[in-house]
């Protein structure tokens, strides 16, 4: 009886061997695809020219607290209590507004990049499946624990993305 259970499962094993060897298997790092590719870059170039005037504005907002904070630690002792107190309520409106300002500006820009995102990989599955395609893979795979550097075509999606 154990016999016939190894002669099956090296049976099986000879099977998915030879199988196998006629699979065509390649591998795309996406991280890297969305971190470098040609389109990837231009699209972060796009967000950071979009938020640029918004970031300027909470820097300035900024720099406008941290010098109320450092008048009041400098002249907050010779100051009269109603002039301290209304200096301290503009600092605390400030970095009220500053904190709120900072909120929707991350929300935002993670929101657009979210959306750039989701453009790319969109892109990039529609240039996978092209050169899956023409090039005959049976299966392409996008996380691995060892891959062999033939078998990875990031380069060849990073190209296909480039050129379109």
């Amino acid at each position: 009886m154990m016999f016939k259970q190894f002669a099956v499962t090296l049976a099986l094993a000879c099977a998915f061997s030879a199988a196998a060897a006629d699979t065509k298997i390649g591998f795309v790092n996406t991280e890297r695809l969305l971190r470098e590719a040609p389109l990837s870059v231009a699209a972060q170039k796009k967000l950071e020219k979009e938020f640029a005037a918004r970031d300027q504005e909470l820097q300035k907002l900024a720099k406008q607290a941290r010098d109320l904070q450092a008048q009041l630690d400098k002249d907050g002792v010779t100051m009269s209590d109603s002039e301290r107190r209304a200096k301290e309520r503009d600092l605390g409106n400030l970095n009220r507004d500053l904190q709120r300002q900072g909120r929707e500006f991350r929300e935002d820009l993670n929101l657009r990049r979210n959306e750039e995102l989701g453009q790319i990989q969109d892109r990039a599955r529609k240039a996978i499946q092209d050169i899956a395609r023409a090039e005959k893979f049976d299966l392409i795979v996008e996380q691995a624990v060892y891959v062999d550097p033939k078998s990875d075509i990031t380069d060849r999606v990073m190209k296909a993305l480039g050129g379109k």
